[in-house]
């Protein structure tokens, strides 16, 4: 067999992609199929690849794909790491060794260290009691400063930083031969216009006998794809830390980004979980002793009035003993300790995650990270020069005449970059960018009001199911159908969400297409915001009616509310919050167990298809065998992979924050799906994905503000949710005002009002009834009796309760601000150790290089003193 066929052998064995000489690595793959008008360009950008950037380029053909892969040498890639500023770790030796302490994210006290002692391992990975390893120092790389790194320094840095360098290069390469052109620039116009198919970096895996031979360079500090899957996507290790600084090497920063705010977020979701638990435990403990719900199950003589027109009966009191027992568990004295637990967990969750942030930045080496100047998108360039076109019958925007000419220069317009210091094209503002953004905002808002509407429908349809309560029969046993039916109601609430949230991130893909976003983070910065903003008005919508509008104007049976002739819904006499905690659980679980489900059967089914159909080699045993490592088969990596599973953590995080009063065990079931969502996620990334491109980062970006902004609303739903959809205030009132020796006995009975049957509205009394000589039935509300001065009117009693109720939210608001202040105060966004450690660093650093630049300067002086002197020799000798 050959040496080309062994080396061939070798790549199916599964050792790393290389070029067929055996020693040059592939960083980076671009696939294209043989199309006759592209391969002009396509052969054009090879060429500048390799005459102008230095890279090495060798094509592999095969039936249907052919491949281009791509290889940065080592002087192309030291000078781009000096370009794009890449951090490397500085030679231990070189550095006093008073500045490498290690940096700790807790302080490890005694306690700490008897927890180590007795825990077991997981537990203590889990809670992250280990002390954190010393970190490299890292520094600039540069050429003329060699002395700070290792003898060969370049040899150590991770496969995303090779990768890196490759993707900045080939955005930046011409594919055309017109000089200052910005429309021939970049991989990025190659692939819309369909000169390339797909470009990528592929997966590393490391056969192990390579690992054992030492034939990779310190393969202990950089994971390989199989290594990942096994110490990290693998579920055995959900209770151990993850280990972000190999996600980082394999990944690159913005991915390792999302898993590290992840984990963090959900050992945070640990604390929540236990005050959640600690309510339901209290319900579960006082169940027998709550007033309100023992009330309603003790009285069999209590008549309320029919809950919906003609065909509903009255029924008695006690037939809501169920669902007022089981709202007892989560309406109970604990949950305003509970709603302001949570409410300062956001405010200190959010702050320890930046504490957290900082710790990762410096080892990472972002803390000073700066975006790069993007160049402009192709996309954005082709439609201004479609728009600046002379004629636009031309193609190629040739004049007409002359006033064509004069046409175009006019609304040509060039400004004047001022960090590039280069002339680009922009559109103007009033008759092209304004335009796009009010076209594009309109139709946004045109599906947001879709979603409102749909919420209104939903509420239409129960107000209409309301009227056939009869068909439920037995009247004992229609408060627990009417649960039932909310259930369903939410699960057909859910299933109308998920599917207007796949009509509409199309929309909102095509409307962010037609504004003019000049660069890829503009444009992606406004989609995400679009589709966050669409989906926090339609998962969220429902539950702001129950929460905030059901059962409170519904009016008295001599004068109902209507909406479209239906009547308002009521709440049960044990409140709307049990009703508010079936639609929330319903929801949130759904939605987080058909994501689960959807991100990671689609993508494997998606994976399978594309290998099954897609052809990349011919009969030829051996050619067949080299494109295995291709990866073509795998789905196609793009940044919204990594944003939608962020608008999926942020909308969880949602909901137990505005709504876990409602809901207590949220954080619980939070959790649970975090601990399965982080290990699929891997798993999804590293075997149904191509490996991403990396990008760095310094933090989560725009999620940290959306996070601190629904906190602050989470603050403001939870004191309205208190205040009007629980009872704590009314019987705090009543304690106070009338219950005598403020105890709340007698409240559930002061909180039903009185209405003579003969009152009735027209058309609202039951046409039969098992209730004979009814004079009198009791409703849910504050108001006279029929005998009173002012029937069926505000009495006092109802005012004070509402005073009360704005006191409250106003004096919950104020204090649970000044406790989030006091948090923001206590807790530095960058701890003191952190910082000084810093500090010392630099300071240990700038002496060692101004004490090398020295040796420098005098070795040179030497030098010219020497070289002098022998000048000066030889020139007497000459004389002489």
């Amino acid at each position: 067999m050959s040496e080309t066929g062994n080396r061939l052998d070798q790549t199916c064995n599964g050792t790393l992609p290389h070029f067929q000489d055996g020693e040059n690595i592939v960083d980076f793959v671009l696939a294209y199929e043989d199309k006759p008008e592209m391969a002009e360009r396509r052969k054009t950008f090879e060429r500048n690849l390799e005459k102008a950037e230095g890279l090495k380029v060798e094509s592999e053909r095969s039936e249907g794909i052919h491949f281009t892969k791509i290889h940065v040498p080592p002087d192309i890639l030291a000078r781009y790491c000096e370009i794009m500023r890449i951090k490397i770790p500085i030679a231990e030796q070189k550095i006093s060794t008073c500045i490498k302490k290690p940096i700790k994210g807790k302080s490890h006290n005694g306690l700490t260290a008897s927890l180590r002692k007795v825990l077991p391992q997981r537990i203590i990975d889990f809670l992250g009691l280990n002390p954190q390893c010393k970190t490299a120092i890292l520094y600039e790389y540069s050429r003329e400063k060699g002395y700070l790194f290792e003898k060969d320094p370049l040899k150590s840095i991770p496969a995303s930083v090779r990768t890196s360098v490759a993707h900045y290069i080939l955005n930046r390469t011409k594919s055309g031969e017109n000089e200052g052109s910005l429309e021939d620039i970049g991989l990025t116009k190659l692939l819309k216009d369909g000169v390339y198919q797909d470009a990528y970096p592929l997966h590393l895996d490391h056969p192990e006998e390579a690992q054992q031979d030492g034939k990779l360079n310190q393969p202990e500090k950089h994971w390989d794809r199989q290594r990942l899957l096994k110490d990290w996507a693998s579920m055995v290790h959900w209770i151990k830390l993850q280990p972000l600084n190999e996600i980082k090497d394999y990944f690159g920063e913005n991915v390792a980004m999302y898993f590290a705010w992840q984990g963090f977020y959900t050992n945070m979701l640990i604390w929540a979980s236990g005050a959640g638990l600690l309510c339901l435990l209290y319900g579960l403990v006082t169940f027998r002793s709550d007033r309100v719900s023992q009330d309603i199950c003790k009285d069999n003589s209590t008549i309320m009035c029919p809950q919906c027109d003609k065909l509903c009966d009255f029924w008695r009191l006690g037939d809501t003993c169920t669902s007022s027992r089981l709202a007892h568990l989560f309406d109970n004295n604990f949950t305003i300790f509970f709603a302001f637990f949570m409410s300062v967990w956001a405010s200190v969750y959010l702050k320890m995650w930046k504490r957290y942030s900082s710790y990762i930045q410096y080892q990472w080496g972002v803390r000073d990270y700066d975006a790069q100047v993007e160049p402009p998108r192709p996309q954005y360039l082709a439609r201004l020069r479609s728009q600046n076109r002379k004629n636009p019958d031309d193609p190629e925007g040739g004049p007409a005449d002359a006033a064509a000419t004069a046409t175009q220069q006019d609304n040509k317009k060039i400004v004047l970059n001022t960090l590039t210091g280069k002339e680009e094209p922009a559109p103007r503002f009033w008759t092209h960018k304004l335009p796009s953004l009010v076209y594009s905002y309109s139709v946004i808002l045109l599906f947001i009001g879709l979603a409102v509407a749909a919420v209104f429908g939903f509420v239409i349809y129960r107000m209409s199911m309301l009227t056939a309560r009869h068909i439920y029969g037995d009247p004992q046993v229609a408060s627990n159908r009417r649960l039932l039916f909310s259930l369903l109601a939410a699960v057909i609430d859910l299933a109308l969400s998920i599917a207007l949230d796949y009509a509409y991130n199309a929309v909102a893909v095509r409307m962010t297409n037609i504004e003019y976003h000049r660069t890829e983070n503009e444009y992606n910065e406004s989609l995400n915001l679009k589709i966050y903003l669409f989906q926090f008005v339609n998962y969220y919508s429902s539950i702001f009616y129950i929460a905030f509008l059901k059962g409170k104007f519904p009016g008295y049976p001599a004068k109902y509310n209507r909406i479209l002739g239906f009547r308002q819904e009521e709440c049960d006499p044990g409140g709307c919050l049990m009703e508010l905690c079936i639609q929330l659980a319903t929801i949130m679980i759904g939605k987080q167990t058909i994501s689960l489900i959807r991100e990671f059967t689609i993508p494997y089914l998606l994976s399978k298809y594309r290998e099954q159909t897609t052809k990349t080699s011919s009969s030829n045993e051996k050619e067949t065998c080299r494109n295995l490592w291709t990866n073509y088969s795998l789905n196609k990596w793009t940044d919204r992979c990594v944003f939608d599973d962020y608008v999926k953590m942020v909308i969880q995080y949602g909901f137990i924050t505005i709504f876990v009063v409602a809901f207590p065990l949220a954080p619980v079931f939070a959790l649970v799906n975090n601990v399965f969502e982080t290990r699929l996620d891997a798993k999804k990334y590293l075997q149904f994905y191509k490996r991403s491109i990396p990008k760095r980062v310094r933090d989560i970006g725009m999620w940290y503000d959306i996070m601190d902004v629904i906190a602050r609303i989470a603050v403001v739903s939870s004191a309205f949710i208190i205040a009007f959809s629980s009872h704590f205030i009314p019987r705090m009132v009543y304690m106070s005002v009338v219950g005598k020796n403020h105890s709340d006995e007698g409240f559930l009975n002061h909180s039903l009002a009185r209405f003579a049957v003969k009152d009735f509205q027209q058309g609202v009394a039951p046409l039969v009834t098992k209730f004979s000589d009814l004079t009198e039935c009791r409703y849910q509300e504050y108001r006279n009796p029929p005998g009173a001065d002012r029937p069926y009117k505000r009495p006092l009693i109802y005012w004070h309760i509402f005073a009360f109720r704005f006191a409250f939210i106003v004096i919950y608001q104020n204090v649970v601000s000044i406790v989030q202040g006091l948090v923001s105060w206590v807790i530095p966004d960058t701890p003191t150790h952190l910082r000084e450690q810093i500090k010392r660093e630099q300071y240990a650093i700038n002496q060692f290089i101004i004490s090398e630049e020295k040796k420098k300067v005098k070795e040179k002086g030497d030098h010219a003193m020497q070289h002098q002197h022998m000048n000066g020799l030889t020139t007497q000798n000459q004389v002489e």
